[in-house]
């Protein structure tokens, strides 16, 4: 933080051909906001018109929600495209920058997204839409702004399974093909994912404004997202409201990395332009649930260094809260030192939140009531017997509600303790276990099982999953898109006939390989 204040500039303009005309008129008004904040937080760019759009998936809840399900498909599959704007909205394309693998890029923005439309759902909640893959922006960086269908199908699908495991995302509302060629690696088709969010605003927005030393910036943006989503800190001094507004969002970070520890996800690309101001799952690139469990799993191809591994991603979360607080040091007091000391009081807030979340997330996954100070032995004891014998993480918790709690009790057949490489280790930590569940007095093994089956999920997108349902869909087969959409909506109760998709990889198969391009 400098002690000078700099007028924001606007961004250059930006020309574009307007997309055709389409029977629009059955849409909902829309309920603008974000785009009320003007330049230079946004500019207006028109979608690349995609050939042939056909409207694979509508995600029917959210539809509903929005009060677009009984719209034709034709006019959905031609503004969800971005081949028709939304009736009173200009689409608009955001600037920021970030940490991206812990080196700062000044400028990056919605490079292949952009703004549709803001709405009021029917419970007055506010939504943004947001296509991504609809064509050039600004902030493109030379790229040809599309999205193929492989990761847009694995956006779309991860986006609802996340939302089944009650962990705070974006949402997918809608995924949109087209036979229109896009080169990557191998030539592939174009596909577009509508994405909906209370706010796209990240952590990035306010790093851009304030490493180019525009500090008057970052008051009507934080004024923003205060009015739109933190209402309840209106009533505070502005003095005290940044700070307070801050502290959530180090709050709710860190329970969401506790949530993401909790299920085996792996979110790949944790830089500071994929954190959501509002604590939301974003960007849904090189993900990946574990299978085997590894302590240290890298899902992305691209992550040479293991930067954002498994075990990493509770460190990189504190990390990106940092730069979130570094870039808003202006927001909390004009003096640099008084605002230093309180970005580092609201910093040292994160452990405490992600530990208090764990601790609770973990308990439940092992059934217990009651969470105590030595249960994290509990916990680290058995992961690092799960990553000695590379057990299913999924699987495992799910077999361990069937263990009993009597010390005297067999072990039903097939359960984890087959799996163990180390079997004298992990009677040892049966034996603890059994002893903590005795000690609460959890000996009612039915209650403990269902409680436990809520925690743990029994089916997670796997990687496996995701390309079965890609290779079908490139092959013309939509089908197995809406039968994971469906199956992961409802991730921890067991469907008949579903058996196969709770099983880890086949055997033998060669694992799917993610990077920064899918």
């Amino acid at each position: 933080m400098t002690g000078h204040r700099y007028k924001a500039s606007a961004m250059p303009p930006t020309t574009s051909t307007a997309p055709a005309v389409a029977d629009t008129s059955p849409l909902p008004p829309p309920a603008p906001h974000y785009a009320k904040l003007g330049a230079p937080y946004h500019q207006v760019v028109q979608p690349a018109p995609l050939p042939e759009p056909a409207l694979v998936h509508l995600n029917p809840t959210l539809a509903e929600a929005l009060g677009l399900d009984a719209l034709p498909a034709e006019t959905l599959a031609d503004v969800l495209s971005g081949n028709a704007n939304w009736p009173g909205y200009a689409p608009i394309a955001s600037v920021y920058a970030g940490h991206q693998f812990g080196v700062f890029v000044r400028q990056l923005g919605d490079g292949r997204a952009l703004m549709l439309t803001e709405l009021a759902d029917k419970q007055s909640q506010r939504w943004e839409l947001q296509l991504k893959g609809a064509g050039r922006t600004p902030y493109s960086r030379g790229a040809d702004g599309r999205a193929v269908l492989r990761s847009s199908i694995r956006e779309y699908l991860c986006a609802e399974a996340m939302h089944g495991l009650g962990i705070p995302t974006t949402r997918s509302l809608s995924l949109v093909a087209s036979p229109q060629p896009v080169l990557r690696e191998m030539a592939e088709t174009a596909a577009v994912v509508c994405r909906a969010a209370p706010s796209f605003v990240r952590f990035g927005h306010f790093e851009f404004f304030y490493y180019r030393g525009e500090f008057d910036a970052l008051f009507p943006l934080a004024d923003h997202v205060i009015e739109a989503h933190f209402p309840h800190l209106l009533a505070l001094p502005p003095t005290e409201r940044y700070a307070a507004w801050l502290r959530e969002i180090v709050a709710r970070t860190a329970r969401m990395a506790a949530q993401w520890q909790a299920v085996g996800f792996c979110h790949g690309v944790m830089n500071t332009d994929n954190f959501s101001i509002l604590g939301l799952t974003i960007d849904y690139g090189p993900f990946g649930f574990l299978d085997a469990f590894q302590w240290d799993h890298i899902c992305n191809h691209s992550d040479d260094t293991g930067r954002y591994a498994y075990s990493n991603q509770p460190k990189i979360a504190h990390w990106n809260c940092s730069r979130l607080l570094q870039a808003t040091l202006p927001l909390l007091a004009e003096d640099q030192d008084q605002a230093v000391e309180m970005a580092q009081d609201i910093y040292r807030r994160f452990t405490p939140a992600f530990k208090e979340a764990a601790a609770r997330l973990w308990a439940d996954k092992l059934g217990l009531k009651e969470v105590r100070e030595d249960d994290h032995k509990l916990v680290e004891n058995l992961l690092a017997l799960m990553h000695q014998s590379r057990c299913d993480f999924t699987n495992s918790f799910r077999q361990l509600a069937d263990v009993p709690a009597d010390a005297n009790a067999p072990l039903p057949p097939d359960s984890l303790r087959d799996q163990m490489l180390d079997i004298a280790a992990f009677d040892e930590w049966l034996a603890d276990y059994r002893a903590r569940l005795q000690a609460e007095g959890n000996r009612d093994d039915q209650a403990r099982a269902t409680a436990m089956n809520r925690a743990n999920p029994l089916y997670v997108l796997r990687n496996h999953l995701a390309q079965r349902a890609i290779e079908l869909a490139q092959a013309g087969d939509m089908g197995e898109i809406d039968r994971l959409y469906r199956l992961l909506s409802r991730p921890f109760e067991a469907q008949p006939g579903m058996e196969a998709y709770a099983e880890p990889p086949p055997e033998g198969s060669i694992a799917v390989e993610v990077s920064c391009s899918s």
